[in-house]
């Protein structure tokens, strides 16, 4: 199973719902396109429909969904926000999440920025 060489510690250190969900679509993507990047970035897609990045792990969402524009399949013209659930979460929830990992000027930010904030300092 190349899922299990190839698996990233976040996902490692996640449920063995989150390791089984990446790990299927991962060997899946790999049969259509290969070993490499878009067999990652397709991984990726399916666990965001299900999970969420916070801290160093990923763990279930409140809602079934894409998280943001690039799990939603907009390729190219999708941005990711590294596992933070962008449609899931309210401004407000991100702005408290960018508070406890003291995010700087969080206060005049949008949703948008707030969530890509959360994702670099995760």
């Amino acid at each position: 199973m190349p899922a299990r060489r190839e698996m990233p510690d976040t996902i490692k250190r996640s449920s063995k719902k989150a390791q089984d969900t990446w790990g299927k679509a991962h060997d899946s993507a790999v049969e259509t396109y290969g070993e490499g990047r878009r067999a990652h970035q397709t991984a990726y897609a399916a666990l965001k429909h299900t999970f969420e990045k916070v801290g160093d792990r990923w763990e279930p969402k409140g809602r079934k969904g894409p998280s943001d524009p690039g799990a939603a399949g907009k390729r190219g013209r999708g941005r990711t926000y590294g596992g933070v659930d962008v449609y899931g979460s309210s401004k407000d929830e991100l702005y408290e999440r960018a508070k406890e990992l003291g995010v700087k000027g969080r206060s005049s930010m949008s949703k948008k920025q707030l969530a890509a904030a959360v994702a670099k300092r995760q």
